[in-house]
């Protein structure tokens, strides 16, 4: 039918305003936090196969922080939020403005603020995506963990159960002058999931 024609277009374009209110919401609440402008770049929003997230962020052996929740509700998933060791200690210095002698291990009140920095941007992408849907859609209390990204994603799966094949990637990219911090943020919904959040939009889900 020519009406769905063009849908895996029009899944992507909606998954892109997603990402860009949410990121919008997310700026706005961090400047509110921190109490400074924050800046965010337009994200770069893809559909992936769950074998290509540990690809995205360097390989099964590649050490992350990640803060990572449950989403419960109509459409249940499970949400990451993944940075390199250098990437969160330069959002903590440059975007949250806190002194961290070394480059290595980080505090109590560094993991503290990084976890709240993660669960502010999973709050803001989530109901931009609620929005969009109508759907319930709510976070779980986050927690955070520094280990090889193969780890946490597995960890994940233990923790909640079988995810989805696919898996919607943000690429958030905070901006501090004209230097860049990049974190990337997955959510992979749970198996009936992503056929629901289609629906709601309209739009038949397949997997073209």
């Amino acid at each position: 039918m020519e009406l769905f024609k063009n849908s895996k277009d029009f899944k992507m374009d909606v998954l892109k305003e997603v990402g860009n209110i949410g990121a919008g919401n997310a700026a706005t609440a961090l400047s509110q936090l921190l109490n400074k402008p924050i800046d965010m770049a337009v994200p770069k929003v893809q559909l992936l196969s769950f074998e290509e997230i540990t690809e995205k962020v360097g390989g099964a052996e590649e050490l992350v922080y990640a803060v990572f929740l449950r989403v419960e509700g109509e459409a249940p998933g499970n949400l990451f939020f993944i940075l390199t060791p250098d990437a969160a200690v330069n959002l903590l210095k440059r975007v949250a403005g806190l002194e961290i002698s070394g480059e290595s291990e980080l505090g109590e009140m560094e993991l503290s603020a990084l976890n709240e920095i993660g669960n502010i941007l999973a709050g803001s992408y989530l109901s931009s995506l609620a929005d969009f849907t109508s759907l319930s859609m709510y976070p779980t209390v986050p927690a955070l963990a520094m280990d090889m990204a193969g780890a946490i994603l597995g960890y994940g799966l233990l923790q909640f159960g079988q995810m989805g094949d696919d898996a919607l990637l943000i690429d958030t990219t905070f901006l501090e002058g004209k230097d860049e911090i990049e974190g990337q943020f997955f959510l992979i919904p749970d198996p009936e999931s992503f056929p629901k959040i289609f629906q709601s939009l309209g739009v038949p889900f397949d997997n073209d």
